[in-house]
């Protein structure tokens, strides 16, 4: 295998190459995936069962022509959650069941209309920017993760009533574990060779996680509760209720992932050098997110999404394999009935996951930025320059727009207005009342 090799989705990897590729995937996604069922009070057994088989699933539909991982989706944290304190975990499975209907019946309109439309409602000037913020925006969240930044919270004084203020400084441990963790990753991919150069996440990882023991972040209390931990366990499968006030809270999900989907089939379309929204096409990838969702609420899990850190490990390895994103699938379902095992990779650290992250979210928006330059956008435009102006401010300014239980925020915003704004020009156009249309411009550049 020469010095960084690209393998392609449809290339065939050896069995000793393939284990370590698939395990890197898997680490990549786990400590996000995981963090659902916990936040919503399930067991995480079930999640990582549901992971390996919507991915499965997913590049069956796909005709193994996407190389995506389905991991958990963070989208319906908080209407799930309303749900949830409701009516119980059950009615908000339901949500979960139409909400993937719902998606599936989307892709079937876009199969019979088609893909065009996305050139006229986020062209590259918006679309760049979007995609950059899927990453982008989580930059904070890798760094808290990491616990590299100070943390302020409030308690209330029982017996004056009043909030006491406490930060939480830095600990030099974790910014330890954390660089070594990011330097791994960072300078592996560029200085590594041969079978090194395609798995520097999982030596990253790996020395991260050495470091977090030489410094105390991982303690022997960590590894008692892998000891605790059965060796084999049955998930928990649960059945859904369905309640429609609990699906009209959930339902609006779907333009979040709807959007997110697309944004990630585009920045993985630009990673691997082809064009995912026509072959396999936007209407089958996006079928199979879907039927992944409505799956996993028919059996207890949480809905899935393809991941940005998976995208990420694709662009600093150069494998796209599809074989690599199924073998990691097919070791997530093995964890998922091995206790102890998944109890020991739920042991990585923070400081080790928001140093990869680090690295793989940057990455993301860098595929953003990236879109631009390949479309070669024409910033003396004033509208190219509104655009993503506007989408880069919205996205990164925090601002929020609530509908119902639902919060439009961040990239999933930025993309609503990135899509308004440009109809609008698009209207403009046809009514021939722009100043930059190519036919009539203003004045000349010398």
């Amino acid at each position: 295998m020469n010095n960084r090799k690209i393998i392609q989705v449809e290339d065939k990897v050896p069995f000793n190459l393939l284990v370590p590729l698939s395990l890197q995937h898997m680490f990549a996604m786990f400590g996000a995936s995981v963090l659902v069922p916990f936040l919503f009070g399930i067991n995480p057994a079930i999640v990582l069962l549901m992971n390996g088989v919507g991915t499965l699933l997913f590049i069956l539909i796909t005709k193994g022509k996407s190389p995506a991982y389905l991991g958990s989706s963070f989208a319906f944290l908080a209407p799930a959650g309303i749900v949830i304190a409701t009516w119980g975990y059950s009615y908000a499975l339901g949500g979960f069941v139409v909400v993937g209907l719902c998606g599936c019946i989307l892709a079937g309109i876009i199969y019979k209309f088609g893909i065009d439309w996305i050139n006229i409602v986020l062209p590259p000037a918006a679309m760049g920017p979007v995609v950059a913020l899927i990453g982008l925006e989580l930059a904070s969240t890798a760094a808290l993760t990491a616990g590299i930044l100070p943390q302020t919270t409030y308690v209330l004084d029982g017996a004056t009533g009043l909030y006491s203020q406490i930060v939480t400084v830095v600990a030099p441990e974790n910014v330890i574990v954390f660089l070594v963790t990011l330097g791994f990753a960072v300078f592996g991919s560029v200085l590594f060779r041969k079978f090194l150069s395609v798995i520097p996440i999982l030596i990253s990882i790996i020395a991260g996680y050495v470091a977090a023991l030489l410094t105390g972040v991982i303690g022997p209390a960590n590894f008692q509760t892998v000891a605790n931990a059965p060796w084999l366990s049955l998930p928990n499968f649960q059945f859904p209720q369905f309640k429609l006030e609990a699906i009209i809270i959930i339902l609006p999900v779907l333009l979040v992932i709807a959007s997110e989907h697309i944004g990630h089939q585009i920045v993985t379309s630009k990673v691997i050098g082809r064009d995912l929204l026509k072959d396999p096409g936007l209407h089958r990838s996006l079928f199979a997110d879907n039927f992944s969702t409505m799956v996993s609420g028919l059996i207890g899990s949480v809905p899935t999404t393809t991941y940005g850190e998976n995208i990420g490990v694709m662009a600093v390895t150069k494998v796209y394999s599809v074989r690599v994103i199924a073998g990691a699938a097919i070791l997530s379902i093995i964890c998922s009935f091995v206790g102890k095992f998944s109890m020991l990779i739920s042991t990585i650290p923070g400081p080790v996951i928001g140093g990869i992250s680090f690295l793989l979210y940057g990455m993301i928006g860098a595929a953003g930025i990236r879109i631009i330059v390949d479309a070669q956008v024409d910033y003396g435009k004033s509208r190219n320059l509104a655009l993503t102006s506007v989408v880069f401010v919205v996205g990164l300014s925090g601002v929020a727009v609530n509908f119902g239980s639902i919060q439009l925020r961040g990239m999933v915003l930025s993309a609503v207005v990135g899509m308004g704004l440009s109809l609008v020009f698009y209207i403009l156009d046809k009514l021939k009342l722009t100043n930059d249309r190519e036919e009539e411009r203003l004045y000349d550049i010398p």
